[in-house]
Parts: C-alpha cells; structure tokens; sequence
C-alpha cells in the first residue's frame, strides 16, 4: 500500500510533472517523472513532503468504473515496491492506457519497471538485478 504522504492529490502536483518532466510510454501505462519537485508557493503546505510521490491518472477510456478501480490498485500496489528506486525529491505520475484493462499484474509490472529504467536512465535497474 502506498502511504498517504506518498501520493500527489491536487492537480497543480500532476501538472508539473506531466508538463516539466521526463516520459517514457509503454505499451499499457506512461511513466512521467520530475526528479526535482517544484517549490511550494506561500500559502501552500508548510511541511515540505519527504521521500518521493507517485499519483495515477486512469481515465474513463480505460473502462468503466470497477475496471478503473481496479487498474488503480494495482498500479499503486506496483508503484509501492519500486518507491525506493527514487531520489527523496522526486514525483512520478504513472498514467494508464486502455490497454491496461486487460493486462494483467505481470504485463503492467514489466511495463512500469522499463519505463522506470527509461526515465530514471538506467541507474537503479542493475542494483536491482542478481
């Protein structure tokens, strides 16, 4: 489970990303991701958030609600075990494709691991690696 601290939720968050950070699409997900997470303005939250954020944007095109619900979950319980391959200041916003509806965990789980070996440049995909 991803922790709430971990997770963007306003939409100034998820533009930043999609708009100023790197991407790499795969066949069922893009991966956006911005190693440096923008200064909060004033009057925004005053404790700065620690550790990296990830957020989901999974759209009405990929299937109807419980469908929807479901690509979710397992999005972020993927996203979960792979937090620690990203620096404590960065954001990452997974966005799911239609065909994400019919993949299973093994197909979305490769797709988000090449994308995170894409953006992130290779540095954390050997370590990871036996």
């Amino acid at each position: 489970m991803l922790p709430a601290q971990a997770r963007l939720r306003r939409r100034p968050e998820f533009t930043a990303v999609v708009r100023s950070g790197r991407r790499a699409g795969r066949p069922t997900l893009v991966v956006h991701y911005l190693s440096e997470r923008p200064v909060a303005r004033v009057g925004g939250p005053s404790d700065p958030a620690t550790g990296p954020r990830a957020g989901f944007v999974v759209g009405k095109t990929v299937g109807n609600s419980v469908c929807r619900h479901r690509v979710t979950r397992q999005l972020r319980h993927l996203v979960g075990d792979r937090l620690d391959r990203l620096p404590p200041t960065a954001d990452l916003v997974v966005r799911a494709r239609p065909e994400a509806a019919q993949a299973g965990s093994a197909v979305l789980s490769r797709d988000l691991d090449a994308g995170l070996d894409r953006v992130l440049g290779d540095r954390g995909s050997r370590s990871r690696r036996p």
